[in-house]
């Protein structure tokens, strides 16, 4: 078995025990594994092994790498930070954001998704911890976006994603997803028909998951520390 593979192992038995705790199932939360700076061979290792879901967060690395493995049932996530004049390459190449902060990229993808391919599903950021320099909205500015997306031809609205702050304290790392939670909860009262949390990381994935994350996203306990270099552009 190679290391990819044994490392995809381990990650999935990580989180069938943490889905199990939960008392949601033992498959209440998938993997996908986070694959920016990694070369398509790694990708192609890793669907071996029986991953089919991606993660990219630069579009310049992302498409040459989507054209490799253009023969493979892969389905691809945008999980980076997305400006205005680079959402065509989203809305035509990817199955899903995780990123969406503005009414005016969602209006963008909206606009560009091509009529022969299902809605684009997409979730909020929310920037649940407060950091200054951290993409995302706050709470009550993602319940306004949402209503805003919800209604946009082209888009599936999902939930919500965040990326708390790094913190070893599990107390911590539970409340903030419990906070993304309730608002999940506070916008399916709504009537918004939401279903997804795309929350936790290699370090916080249990916390996560006993929060009630439907979606774990998961990089370097799959494919080790990541290797950036001036060629990676969002």
């Amino acid at each position: 078995m190679g290391a990819i593979a044994a490392a995809l192992q381990a990650c999935r038995t990580r989180i069938e025990a943490a889905c199990t705790a939960s008392g949601r199932g033992s498959d209440c939360a998938r993997l996908l594994a986070v694959s920016k700076t990694f070369p398509a061979e790694a990708i192609r290792e890793a669907h071996l092994a029986g991953q089919c879901l991606f993660g990219e967060s630069y579009i310049q690395e992302a498409l040459p790498k989507m054209a490799a493995l253009a023969g493979l049932p892969l389905e691809w996530h945008f999980i980076g930070p997305l400006q205005s004049n680079k959402t065509r390459a989203v809305a035509e190449h990817f199955h899903w954001l995780h990123s969406l902060e503005s009414e005016k990229v969602a209006r963008r993808l909206s606009e560009q998704r091509p009529t022969h391919l299902p809605p684009l599903h997409v979730c909020i950021q929310v920037n649940v911890s407060g950091e200054a320099r951290k993409h995302g909205v706050d709470s009550r500015g993602a319940m306004a976006l949402a209503r805003e997306v919800a209604i946009l031809p082209g888009l599936n609205l999902r939930g919500f994603m965040a990326i708390p702050e790094p913190t070893e304290d599990v107390h911590l790392q539970r409340a903030r997803f419990r906070q993304v939670a309730e608002l999940l909860e506070q916008a399916r009262g709504s009537g918004l028909p939401l279903d997804t949390l795309s929350m936790g990381m290699s370090a916080d994935l249990e916390a996560a998951i006993l929060e009630g994350a439907t979606m774990v996203r998961v990089g370097s306990a799959i494919f080790g520390a990541r290797r950036y270099d001036k060629g990676n552009a969002t």
